[in-house]
């Protein structure tokens, strides 16, 4: 498996409940440059359109309670959190929720807890 097989499960998985749970539907992933290694006209083009590094891989973009949303960042192996990823932790702050992800079925289950979708948590 990889980063992106789990990222990409967890969006066939989420997928499955959007017609119960519409506001599913507005997850949403945020290339980050891990899908642009290698060729520089992509890059160049992707940072012209506001690429950023650091900023997290899944966004559930729904306030629940007294946070404005959920960013999940998706971590392989043995990755850890980057310091522009920390950093854009920090910055961004506590307004939001913050889950690191290593399967799609631990990012389901952080969705199904921010969110109350108990099917979640047993995907």
């Amino acid at each position: 498996m990889s980063e992106h097989a789990e990222q990409s499960a967890l969006f066939s998985t989420l997928a499955l409940y959007t017609n119960k749970y519409p506001m599913l539907q507005w997850v949403h992933a945020i290339p980050n440059g891990s899908y642009f290694h290698g060729h520089w006209g992509t890059i160049r083009k992707a940072i012209e359109e506001g690429l950023t590094k650091g900023v997290w891989d899944v966004f559930v973009p729904v306030p629940v309670d007294d946070k404005a949303g959920l960013y999940i960042e998706m971590k392989w192996g043995s990755n850890k959190l980057t310091d522009n990823q920390k950093q854009f932790r920090k910055d961004v702050g506590e307004g939001y929720a913050w889950a690191v992800c290593y399967f799609a079925e631990e990012a389901a289950y952080a969705i199904g807890e921010y969110l109350g979708i108990e099917e979640l948590k047993g995907a």
